[in-house]
């Protein structure tokens, strides 16, 4: 019966060491759930693919004959309307694609800033 008396405190210490060295290891330690690294890195990878089309939108930019008069009525709208006005543009569209790629268009607007 003496061992017990020992053994409930140390059991007791250990339950309250590992829930720490969790609490501490997920809030400060930089560790993280498997759905939490597969959401993380689905959003990196989304992210570097917008990145990688940017130069094509603007490319079909320049190409496009009706550039200045899309550009003008991009100056004249709300922030809100751009990406859509991009899109109906045709500029995020990719080749190969018959749908407008929202998340490029808000990407492609950014680097389009610079031009109004």
């Amino acid at each position: 019966m003496k061992a017990l008396v020992w053994l409930k405190p140390a059991i007791y210490g250990a339950a309250g060491g590992a829930a720490a060295i969790a609490i501490l290891g997920f809030s400060w330690g930089g560790w993280m759930t498997e759905n939490s690294a597969q959401k993380m890195a689905s959003d990196q990878a989304r992210m570097e693919v917008v990145s990688a089309l940017v130069p094509i939108c603007l490319d079909q930019s320049n190409r496009d004959p009706r550039v200045i008069e899309t550009i003008a009525s991009l100056k004249d709208a709300g922030s809100y309307q751009r990406s859509g006005m991009l899109m109906d543009a045709g500029w995020a569209t990719m080749p190969g694609s018959s749908d407008p790629n929202h998340d490029v268009a808000r990407a492609c607007l950014a680097k389009l800033a610079d031009q109004f």
